[in-house]
């Protein structure tokens, strides 16, 4: 079981992304395109272009955790742009 802690922040990239990006890429568009700081106490989550998978990118100040999730039979709901 992996348990957030309560007060972390979770942030949406809104676009879908290229699942074969990696943690590096990853970081990169959290510092780049959504202007944020990787390195701080938050969750950024990713989805492909069919939503039905999602990465998730966390700092926990000894490195970079990367977890993806796929749905077999279903997708994520993901909010529309503004």
């Amino acid at each position: 079981m992996f348990r957030l802690a309560a007060d972390i922040r979770v942030y949406l990239h809104r676009e879908p992304i290229d699942f074969r990006a990696g943690m590096n890429s990853l970081v990169t568009l959290v510092e780049q395109a959504m202007q944020l700081d990787p390195f701080s106490r938050a969750v950024f989550a990713f989805h492909n272009r069919s939503r039905n998978r999602i990465k998730l990118l966390l700092y926990d100040r000894s490195g970079f955790w990367l977890m993806m999730k796929r749905l077999e039979a279903d997708h994520f709901i993901w909010p529309r742009q503004p």
